[in-house]
């Protein structure tokens, strides 16, 4: 019996998901159109078939609001889808994710033109990361483009009539066929290796896909993207794309709209240096005038004149005052000499009773103290014992706690008389 190890559904889905998806990261599959149907998330689901086989197809939300024609789509058209093969896991189905949508008999060069901007993409050569920026004040751009034509024409004619100061070089170049790709290239590489410059303008007017394909030429693409100055790409008219307006640092509708985005900071310098010129030129008037008018205040013959005047005017009023003949009326020397008197009088008359009353009040403290004098006691025939430190003997107990041969004093109303105390 033969012994294997069998893999599982998940395992086998699983390999077949991985080889397909390495193998068809990119393909281009026309057919028609069928079973067309649309989800609430905004994802579109389609078959696209022939008269033998078929395929499903996902549009999925954020590449069907890059795709316009989703809009019109209907079953039965014919299309061309780009984008990779992927499989649906959980049923083990492979289908297309479509990327682009193209009506079919689109030209060679608009599939090969979507299919290099993928992956040149993938690759992040358009990733906003790796721009450069443009600077707001250029002093020296190169111009790459074709020596007589109108888009040169149309970006100096701008330029000169926007710009304050710039240096403009002008590197010829073919912009149209074979040679031109590689003619751009050298253009670029021209500008590099020319002292001061910094901003590369590469320019051309519109014109059809084959036209502008030049544009579209991958090294072309990966020289704009490895240049160390800032390019701006200017191809075209609005409609017109190519991989250059990608890759480059800031992309421009126009020739002449790149002119004006680049002298646009110019542009509002010389606005602002005219409103400054407007202010102050207003401001300076205002100031002359003010002087002028300063000058006229301030001359000395008006301003003697205006002394002069406040003079006369003082005079008048003190005239009107009468101050010498009102003069006791006006400093009220009477009613003062009036005031003076009576506050003496009263002075008098206030101290005169003060000090009679402080005369009676000492002769009461000193019947007080003669009352309470204790030598009128001792005139009564009584005495008071002492020690030799005057301390009063007040009481029999203190008497006996006096050692013997103590000398005591013997206080009179007449004098003192010192004793022993022989127990």
């Amino acid at each position: 019996m033969i012994d294997f190890q069998a893999a599982s559904v998940s395992e086998l889905v699983i390999t077949i998901k991985k080889l397909l998806e390495e193998e068809f990261q990119e393909v281009f599959v026309q057919g028609e159109v069928t079973n067309l149907s649309t989800s609430a998330s905004g994802h579109w689901y389609f078959t696209l078939s022939d008269e033998n086989s078929s395929i499903s197809c996902a549009l999925f939300r954020m590449d069907a609001l890059r795709n316009n024609l989703i809009k019109t789509l209907k079953d039965g058209d014919k299309i061309t889808v780009l984008g990779p093969v992927s499989v649906y896991q959980k049923r083990g189905t492979f289908q297309l994710l479509a990327k682009r949508i193209l009506p079919a008999g689109a030209g060679q060069l608009k599939l090969q033109f979507e299919r290099l901007k993928a992956r040149l993409s993938e690759e992040g050569l358009f990733d906003l990361e790796r721009k450069k920026k443009i600077p707001k004040y250029p002093k020296r751009i190169a111009v790459i483009t074709a020596e007589h034509g109108a888009a040169l024409q149309d970006f100096i004619n701008v330029y000169k009539r926007r710009s304050l100061w710039c240096d403009i070089v002008i590197i010829p170049s073919l912009v149209q066929g074979d040679a031109a790709a590689k003619n751009l290239i050298a253009g670029i590489k021209k500008a590099e290796k020319l002292d001061n410059i910094d901003t590369i303008i590469l320019t051309r007017g519109g014109g059809s896909l084959e036209d502008l394909w030049p544009f579209n030429d991958e090294e072309l693409v990966r020289t704009i993207d490895k240049c160390q100055i800032p390019i701006v790409s200017a191809v075209g008219h609005e409609i017109d794309f190519t991989l250059c307006d990608y890759v480059a640092d800031l992309r421009c509708e126009t020739p002449t709209a790149a002119a004006e985005t680049l002298t646009q900071p110019q542009t509002e310098l010389i606005n602002k240096l005219n409103f400054c010129h407007s202010h102050l030129r207003s401001g300076l008037l205002k100031v002359t005038q003010r002087v002028e008018l300063l000058n006229h205040k301030f001359h000395p013959r008006e301003m003697i004149h205006l002394i002069d005047q406040k003079i006369k005017n003082i005079e008048n009023k003190l005239t009107q005052l009468r101050l010498i003949e009102r003069a006791s009326e006006l400093i009220g020397f009477n009613q003062i000499n009036q005031l003076v008197d009576e506050l003496h009088l009263r002075l008098l008359h206030s101290s005169s009773l003060r000090m009679t009353m402080l005369s009676e009040k000492m002769k009461r403290y000193e019947q007080v103290l003669g009352a309470l004098n204790p030598k009128l006691v001792l005139k009564r025939g009584y005495t008071y014992v002492a020690l030799e430190n005057t301390k009063v003997v007040s009481s029999l107990d203190q008497f006996k706690k006096i050692p013997s041969d103590t000398k005591i004093n013997l206080h009179f109303h007449d004098g003192s008389a010192f004793v022993k105390k022989e127990i």
